[in-house]
């Protein structure tokens, strides 16, 4: 068993990204070892894909995907359902 939690955080470097990773970082105890990650790094972005992550700011707690994290991201039926791709007075 790992000595330490690996907690990654997925970021674009927005304002909002930021705010998680200070409170990733605010929560982190000694054993937590807390990695900000780029994803305009085509190599971070290609492992979050793999991950299933679908926007950022995004947390990964050894190699999971965070529940608070997980099944967000654009979906086009969501969009479509909001009038997406329809023209005006069609509705």
């Amino acid at each position: 068993m790992s000595s330490t939690r690996r907690v990654e955080v997925f970021s674009a470097g927005c304002s909002f990204c930021e705010d998680a990773v200070e409170l990733v970082r605010r929560l982190a105890c000694e054993s937590c070892d807390v990695t900000v990650l780029s994803m305009s790094e085509p190599e971070v972005a290609e492992r979050a894909r793999s991950l299933g992550i679908r926007s950022v700011p995004a947390v990964v707690v050894d190699g999971k995907v965070a529940s608070c994290c997980a099944d967000r991201g654009i979906d086009e039926s969501a969009l479509r359902a909001a009038g997406a791709g329809e023209p005006l007075g069609k509705r």
